[in-house]
Protein backbone atom coordinates (compact mmCIF):
# COMPACT_ATOMS: atom_id res chain seq x y z
CA UNK A 1 0.00 0.00 0.00
CA UNK A 2 2.62 2.35 0.96
CA UNK A 3 4.62 1.44 -2.62
CA UNK A 4 1.93 2.24 -4.20
CA UNK A 5 1.23 5.60 -2.45
CA UNK A 6 4.51 6.60 -3.79
CA UNK A 7 4.22 5.82 -7.23
CA UNK A 8 0.94 7.88 -7.16
CA UNK A 9 2.47 10.88 -5.89
CA UNK A 10 5.40 9.73 -8.50
CA UNK A 11 3.03 10.14 -11.33
CA UNK A 12 0.59 12.92 -10.12
CA UNK A 13 4.19 15.54 -9.77
CA UNK A 14 5.11 13.83 -13.37
CA UNK A 15 1.54 14.54 -14.91
CA UNK A 16 1.64 18.20 -13.07
CA UNK A 17 4.85 19.73 -14.31
CA UNK A 18 4.56 17.78 -17.53
CA UNK A 19 1.23 19.65 -17.96
CA UNK A 20 3.47 23.08 -16.81
CA UNK A 21 5.91 21.84 -19.80
CA UNK A 22 2.92 21.64 -22.05
CA UNK A 23 1.36 24.89 -21.12
CA UNK A 24 4.60 26.85 -21.42
CA UNK A 25 5.31 25.01 -25.21
CA UNK A 26 1.93 26.51 -26.30
CA UNK A 27 2.77 29.87 -24.95
CA UNK A 28 5.65 29.68 -27.15
CA UNK A 29 3.73 28.31 -29.87
CA UNK A 30 1.31 31.38 -30.11
CA UNK A 31 4.47 33.78 -29.71
CA UNK A 32 4.78 34.59 -26.26
CA UNK A 33 7.79 34.46 -25.09
CA UNK A 34 9.57 35.52 -28.66
CA UNK A 35 8.05 32.26 -30.09
CA UNK A 36 6.94 32.78 -33.53
CA UNK A 37 3.66 31.46 -34.19
CA UNK A 38 3.36 28.15 -35.40
CA UNK A 39 1.57 29.08 -38.79
CA UNK A 40 4.97 31.29 -39.33
CA UNK A 41 6.93 28.99 -38.21
CA UNK A 42 9.11 26.66 -40.83
CA UNK A 43 8.50 29.29 -43.27
CA UNK A 44 5.13 29.06 -43.14
CA UNK A 45 4.82 25.69 -44.65
CA UNK A 46 2.05 24.70 -41.61
CA UNK A 47 -0.10 27.56 -43.15
CA UNK A 48 -3.62 27.30 -43.67
CA UNK A 49 -3.04 27.20 -46.96
CA UNK A 50 0.44 25.50 -47.50
CA UNK A 51 -0.99 22.56 -48.57
CA UNK A 52 -4.38 20.66 -49.49
CA UNK A 53 -4.76 18.69 -46.35
CA UNK A 54 -3.88 21.69 -44.07
CA UNK A 55 -6.90 22.93 -41.89
CA UNK A 56 -8.46 26.60 -41.91
CA UNK A 57 -7.46 28.99 -38.66
CA UNK A 58 -10.59 28.17 -37.13
CA UNK A 59 -10.30 24.39 -36.57
CA UNK A 60 -7.09 25.23 -34.07
CA UNK A 61 -10.01 26.55 -31.57
CA UNK A 62 -9.61 22.94 -30.57
CA UNK A 63 -6.84 23.21 -28.30
CA UNK A 64 -8.41 25.47 -26.19
CA UNK A 65 -10.74 22.35 -24.94
CA UNK A 66 -7.40 20.16 -25.13
CA UNK A 67 -5.28 22.65 -23.08
CA UNK A 68 -8.61 23.45 -20.36
CA UNK A 69 -9.22 20.22 -20.70
CA UNK A 70 -5.34 18.60 -19.84
CA UNK A 71 -5.87 21.53 -16.61
CA UNK A 72 -8.62 19.42 -15.70
CA UNK A 73 -7.23 16.19 -15.86
CA UNK A 74 -4.17 17.39 -13.90
CA UNK A 75 -6.27 19.12 -10.94
CA UNK A 76 -8.45 15.22 -10.92
CA UNK A 77 -5.78 12.94 -11.24
CA UNK A 78 -4.39 14.43 -7.40
CA UNK A 79 -8.34 12.51 -6.16
CA UNK A 80 -8.84 8.92 -5.28
CA UNK A 81 -10.71 8.96 -8.59
CA UNK A 82 -10.50 5.38 -10.56
CA UNK A 83 -7.08 4.89 -8.79
CA UNK A 84 -6.65 1.75 -10.86
CA UNK A 85 -7.09 3.55 -14.02
CA UNK A 86 -5.07 6.70 -13.00
CA UNK A 87 -2.06 4.61 -12.10
CA UNK A 88 -2.17 3.17 -16.07
CA UNK A 89 -3.23 6.61 -17.70
CA UNK A 90 -0.55 9.12 -15.22
CA UNK A 91 2.74 8.71 -17.44
CA UNK A 92 0.79 8.01 -20.97
CA UNK A 93 -0.58 11.69 -20.96
CA UNK A 94 2.55 13.34 -18.95
CA UNK A 95 4.37 11.47 -21.86
CA UNK A 96 1.59 13.09 -24.77
CA UNK A 97 2.22 16.61 -22.48
CA UNK A 98 5.58 16.31 -23.09
CA UNK A 99 5.29 15.40 -27.31
CA UNK A 100 2.92 18.34 -27.53
CA UNK A 101 5.73 20.60 -26.21
CA UNK A 102 8.58 19.32 -28.08
CA UNK A 103 6.69 18.97 -31.14
CA UNK A 104 5.94 23.04 -30.81
CA UNK A 105 9.84 23.77 -30.06
CA UNK A 106 10.77 21.39 -32.95
CA UNK A 107 8.47 23.38 -35.84
CA UNK A 108 9.68 26.12 -34.02
CA UNK A 109 13.07 25.25 -35.07
CA UNK A 110 12.42 24.50 -38.72
CA UNK A 111 12.47 20.75 -38.61
CA UNK A 112 9.69 19.66 -40.10
CA UNK A 113 10.73 16.15 -40.74
CA UNK A 114 11.49 15.83 -37.09
CA UNK A 115 7.98 17.37 -36.32
CA UNK A 116 6.63 14.46 -38.38
CA UNK A 117 8.35 11.86 -36.37
CA UNK A 118 7.62 13.60 -32.82
CA UNK A 119 3.58 14.01 -33.72
CA UNK A 120 3.96 10.08 -35.14
CA UNK A 121 4.72 9.11 -31.59
CA UNK A 122 2.45 11.20 -30.19
CA UNK A 123 -0.48 9.66 -32.16
CA UNK A 124 0.93 6.11 -31.50
CA UNK A 125 1.00 7.26 -27.52
CA UNK A 126 -2.81 8.69 -28.01
CA UNK A 127 -3.54 5.54 -29.32
CA UNK A 128 -2.15 3.31 -26.61
CA UNK A 129 -4.55 5.61 -24.62
CA UNK A 130 -7.45 5.30 -25.95
CA UNK A 131 -6.59 0.74 -25.58
CA UNK A 132 -6.86 1.85 -21.72
CA UNK A 133 -9.90 3.78 -21.71
CA UNK A 134 -11.57 1.34 -23.76
CA UNK A 135 -10.74 -1.52 -21.21
CA UNK A 136 -11.57 0.26 -18.44
CA UNK A 137 -14.68 2.06 -16.73
CA UNK A 138 -14.81 5.91 -15.59
CA UNK A 139 -15.96 6.28 -11.80
CA UNK A 140 -18.73 9.14 -12.57
CA UNK A 141 -19.74 12.07 -15.15
CA UNK A 142 -16.40 14.11 -14.05
CA UNK A 143 -14.19 10.99 -14.72
CA UNK A 144 -15.77 10.40 -18.08
CA UNK A 145 -15.96 14.44 -19.06
CA UNK A 146 -11.77 15.00 -17.89
CA UNK A 147 -10.45 11.99 -18.63
CA UNK A 148 -12.75 10.23 -21.39
CA UNK A 149 -13.57 13.25 -23.12
CA UNK A 150 -10.68 15.31 -23.27
CA UNK A 151 -8.26 12.37 -24.22
CA UNK A 152 -11.04 11.42 -27.09
CA UNK A 153 -10.94 15.21 -28.20
CA UNK A 154 -7.04 15.02 -28.43
CA UNK A 155 -6.82 11.63 -30.12
CA UNK A 156 -9.31 13.12 -32.89
CA UNK A 157 -7.53 15.77 -33.90
CA UNK A 158 -4.42 14.91 -33.47
CA UNK A 159 -5.08 12.11 -36.04
CA UNK A 160 -6.17 15.11 -38.91
CA UNK A 161 -3.17 17.12 -37.46
CA UNK A 162 -0.83 14.36 -38.29
CA UNK A 163 -1.48 13.94 -42.00
CA UNK A 164 -1.68 17.80 -42.24
CA UNK A 165 2.17 18.09 -41.07
CA UNK A 166 3.52 14.92 -43.22
CA UNK A 167 1.78 16.65 -45.92
CA UNK A 168 3.52 20.16 -44.80
CA UNK A 169 6.61 18.11 -44.69
CA UNK A 170 6.24 16.75 -48.16
CA UNK A 171 5.60 19.95 -49.87
CA UNK A 172 8.35 21.88 -48.37
CA UNK A 173 10.79 19.07 -49.26
CA UNK A 174 9.13 19.59 -52.66
CA UNK A 175 7.30 16.21 -53.39
CA UNK A 176 6.27 16.28 -56.95
CA UNK A 177 3.31 14.14 -56.59
CA UNK A 178 5.05 10.78 -57.95
CA UNK A 179 2.54 10.95 -60.94
CA UNK A 180 -0.19 11.64 -59.00
CA UNK A 181 -1.54 15.66 -58.68
CA UNK A 182 -2.13 17.24 -55.74
CA UNK A 183 -5.98 17.05 -55.97
CA UNK A 184 -5.56 13.09 -56.09
CA UNK A 185 -3.04 12.50 -53.27
CA UNK A 186 -5.21 14.90 -51.32
CA UNK A 187 -8.59 12.46 -51.59
CA UNK A 188 -6.70 9.25 -51.40
CA UNK A 189 -5.37 10.69 -47.56
CA UNK A 190 -8.81 11.76 -46.47
CA UNK A 191 -10.53 8.69 -47.86
CA UNK A 192 -7.94 7.33 -45.32
CA UNK A 193 -8.83 9.09 -42.65
CA UNK A 194 -12.08 9.00 -42.27
CA UNK A 195 -11.57 4.76 -42.62
CA UNK A 196 -9.61 5.36 -39.39
CA UNK A 197 -12.39 7.59 -37.53
CA UNK A 198 -14.80 4.89 -38.61
CA UNK A 199 -12.31 2.38 -37.41
CA UNK A 200 -11.81 4.24 -34.13
CA UNK A 201 -15.89 4.88 -33.74
CA UNK A 202 -16.19 0.67 -33.53
CA UNK A 203 -13.51 0.13 -31.51
CA UNK A 204 -14.51 2.76 -28.89
CA UNK A 205 -18.13 2.03 -29.42
CA UNK A 206 -18.92 5.22 -30.65
CA UNK A 207 -17.32 7.35 -28.47
CA UNK A 208 -18.22 10.92 -29.49
CA UNK A 209 -15.25 13.35 -28.25
CA UNK A 210 -13.21 10.98 -30.79
CA UNK A 211 -15.87 10.88 -33.98
CA UNK A 212 -16.74 14.47 -32.89
CA UNK A 213 -12.36 15.63 -33.10
CA UNK A 214 -11.42 14.22 -36.35
CA UNK A 215 -14.73 15.44 -38.06
CA UNK A 216 -14.31 18.75 -36.59
CA UNK A 217 -10.89 18.52 -38.11
CA UNK A 218 -12.05 17.18 -41.59
CA UNK A 219 -14.45 19.61 -41.68
CA UNK A 220 -12.16 22.37 -41.50
CA UNK A 221 -10.40 21.41 -44.39
CA UNK A 222 -13.12 21.74 -46.20
CA UNK A 223 -13.67 25.18 -45.16
CA UNK A 224 -10.05 25.90 -45.99
CA UNK A 225 -10.58 24.68 -49.50
CA UNK A 226 -13.74 26.36 -50.08
CA UNK A 227 -12.78 29.70 -49.20
CA UNK A 228 -8.98 29.91 -49.35
CA UNK A 229 -6.33 31.02 -51.17
CA UNK A 230 -5.36 27.27 -52.05
CA UNK A 231 -9.43 26.32 -53.34
CA UNK A 232 -9.99 22.36 -54.19
CA UNK A 233 -13.41 21.51 -55.50
CA UNK A 234 -12.73 18.04 -54.84
CA UNK A 235 -10.91 18.39 -51.61
CA UNK A 236 -13.51 20.26 -49.90
CA UNK A 237 -16.19 17.76 -50.71
CA UNK A 238 -14.04 14.93 -49.98
CA UNK A 239 -13.47 16.54 -46.41
CA UNK A 240 -16.66 17.53 -46.11
CA UNK A 241 -17.92 13.83 -46.92
CA UNK A 242 -15.64 12.46 -45.22
CA UNK A 243 -16.57 14.19 -41.79
CA UNK A 244 -20.02 13.42 -42.38
CA UNK A 245 -19.66 9.57 -42.67
CA UNK A 246 -16.98 9.40 -39.56
CA UNK A 247 -19.51 11.39 -37.20
CA UNK A 248 -22.08 9.86 -38.60
CA UNK A 249 -21.01 6.40 -38.16
CA UNK A 250 -19.90 7.19 -34.33
CA UNK A 251 -23.89 8.22 -33.62
CA UNK A 252 -25.11 5.45 -35.07
CA UNK A 253 -22.57 2.69 -33.16
CA UNK A 254 -23.05 4.71 -29.97
CA UNK A 255 -26.68 4.32 -30.30
CA UNK A 256 -26.58 0.71 -30.73
CA UNK A 257 -24.26 0.58 -27.83
CA UNK A 258 -26.77 2.33 -25.63
CA UNK A 259 -29.78 -0.01 -27.30
CA UNK A 260 -27.17 -3.08 -26.42
CA UNK A 261 -25.22 -2.61 -23.54
CA UNK A 262 -21.71 -4.42 -23.03
CA UNK A 263 -22.23 -7.26 -20.42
Amino acid sequence: MAQERSTDRTGQVAVTLSFLVCLAGSMIGVGVFGGTPISSAAGGALSTDATLLAPASGAFAVWTVVYLGLAGYTVLQWFPVAEDRQRRLRLPVAGTMLLNAAWILVVQAGRLWVSVLVIGVLLMLLSRIFVLLTRTRASGPLDRVLVDGVLGVYLGWVCVATVANVAAALVASGFGGAGRTPDGWAVAVLVAVAGIGVALAVRGRGRLAVGAAVAWGLAWIAVARWDGALPSAPVAWTAAAAAAVVLGTTLAVRARAVARPAT
